[in-house]
């Protein structure tokens, strides 16, 4: 009896602590920024990890922790927790999409948006690349990435820039990682 009485009280404790975390603000996750642009009326917006590694595996992946907040008419803030381990060495870019038919997954057809910033993963430091991106990116055509230096972990390169001893660079948390259509 007294076992049972035990297992009763320590029940919901067990159970809380099963729980999910809650939603938080878009700025505590590991990634955040801003989603501008037209969306059209009343757009689901969701953000998934899209890639692709070496050798060879595709990431799509919009099941990752989120967090999009409306602050004005076609401009939203959000967060997005990156993977602690993605998986494989490869590179990576979180893209904003419309989820059209409510499916929380990034299909075929849903209006996308994507930056000039790439996330590369590497279990070790070295150089990285080159690497071809495919010409069914989401949002965009085949792309070449140069060959770079990379720390382990995540790294940003910032397309834009020239790449150097800053470019890309090892990040732990990404704030900024602007996205618009």
């Amino acid at each position: 009896m007294r076992s049972l009485l035990l297992a009763a009280l320590l029940l919901p404790l067990t159970l809380a602590a099963c729980g999910q975390q809650g939603v938080k603000v878009p700025s505590d996750y590991a990634l955040s920024g801003s989603l501008g642009g037209d969306w059209g009326t009343s757009p689901k917006l969701r953000l998934a990890l899209v890639g692709t590694g070496v050798p060879v595996a595709v990431t799509n992946d919009s099941t990752i922790a989120q967090n999009v907040v409306s602050t004005a008419a076609n401009s939203w803030q959000y967060g997005f927790d990156l993977p602690n381990i993605p998986g494989v060495a490869g590179v990576y870019q979180v893209v904003a999409y419309d989820d059209a038919n409510n499916d929380a997954r990034l299909s075929l057809g849903e209006t996308v948006a994507r930056n000039r910033l790439w996330l590369v993963f590497s279990p070790a430091g070295g150089t990285f690349g080159p690497f071809e991106l495919p010409d069914n990116w989401p949002g965009g055509g085949t792309e070449l990435l140069p060959q770079m230096t990379v720390s382990r972990g995540w790294n940003l390169y910032d397309r834009s820039q020239a790449l150097g001893d800053a470019n890309p660079r090892a990040v732990g948390r990404i704030t900024g990682y602007d996205i618009s259509r």
